[in-house]
């Protein structure tokens, strides 16, 4: 019962700790960009998202120095499906996100490049250190790409001109993102550790506890970032966090394994997990560039729809309940 009373403790204190590290790791987040003239996007795709993306990297690289290379791949793939299905599906629920054209154009079209390139590779089920060390070096031209051609465009936030992080010092500001991004990867694996124990105190198989938990679980620092970003107005942080967190995921945390360890896949890791991560990114993608083209047709600012929201929500739901019905 002891246990169950500091899993209970863990699970309430982790919540709240993302929701407060949230807040302080956005606002430092938006002020940095602001007073340096950066781009909110380019703020998510690279900080945020490399400070968001921590964990499964951390995840990784210790599954790999411990044979367990394989958890890696996964921990890489059911991430990508997390940050499309749950953390963008319920952003977009709780509250709709202006999507800009450049988009399509940019970093959708550079992760559809990174989930081909690591198709190519986990087809035949073996990820060997080349391999690995082609993703991890793909990072540096589709970022540079990303970049280059970010810099001559337009914010599409109207921020406030009282919205807080117009007025935070630089050096408070980081205080603000250093202590956010802290807190966000403490309170996560409290979570973490908190639902395993309920999950086990409970008699949920460990099968179960893996697929939900533990994926879920790496993914929360990118969910408590994206829904606070987005209601406070910094839609393209929330955006942007999610597609560089999954670009890191296929380029940085699958390549760990190739070149820690290099591992032979089951079938399954291509044709059921690949390709469920691959599908939804082609539907997320497709939903972007249907809104975008309403939104040109009907001339008014395409956004990403509670509409959109669900679906990606509901199809994720959906992959868990095929994938633990088959287990």
């Amino acid at each position: 019962m002891e246990t169950l009373g500091l899993a209970i403790l863990a699970v309430l204190f982790g919540l709240i700790g993302l929701v407060w590290g949230a807040d302080r790791f956005v606002t430092g987040s938006a002020a940095i960009a602001h007073n340096f003239g950066i781009s909110p996007m380019v703020i998510g795709l690279t900080i945020v998202s490399i400070g968001t993306s921590a964990p499964e990297i951390i995840v990784s690289i210790n599954a790999s120095l411990s044979n367990a290379g394989t958890m890696g791949i996964g921990n890489a793939i059911g991430s990508n499906l997390a940050n499309i299905g749950l953390v963008l599906g319920l952003t977009a629920l709780i509250c709709p996100i202006p999507l800009r054209h450049d988009l399509l154009k940019i970093e959708a079209l550079a992760l559809l490049v990174a989930t081909l390139l690591a198709g190519m590779f986990l087809y035949d089920g073996n990820l060997t250190r080349t391999e690995g060390v082609i993703l991890c070096t793909a990072i540096f031209p589709l970022f540079a790409l990303i970049f280059y051609c970010k810099k001559n465009t337009s914010c599409i936030e109207n921020l406030d001109s009282n919205n807080s992080a117009h007025f935070i010092p630089t050096k408070k500001a980081l205080i603000f993102f250093l202590i956010g991004i802290g807190v966000l990867l403490v309170c996560s694996d409290l979570l973490v550790w908190g639902a395993k124990e309920l999950a086990q105190f409970f008699g949920i198989s460990q099968l179960v506890v893996g697929l939900t938990v533990v994926a879920i679980g790496t993914s929360l620092p990118e969910l408590a970032a994206s829904v606070i970003s987005a209601i406070r107005g910094h839609h393209d942080i929330a955006i942007g966090t999610i597609f560089g967190s999954n670009l890191l995921n296929l380029l940085a945390v699958m390549a760990a394994p190739g070149i820690i360890a290099p591992l032979v896949l089951g079938k399954e890791v291509f044709f059921r997990d690949y390709l469920s991560m691959g599908i939804l990114t082609l539907i997320l993608t497709v939903m972007i560039a249907s809104s975008l083209w309403l939104g040109k047709k009907y001339r008014r600012q395409a956004t990403m729809s509670k509409k959109i929201g669900f679906t990606l929500l509901s199809l994720y739901v959906l992959y868990y309940a095929v994938l633990v019905s088959g287990s």
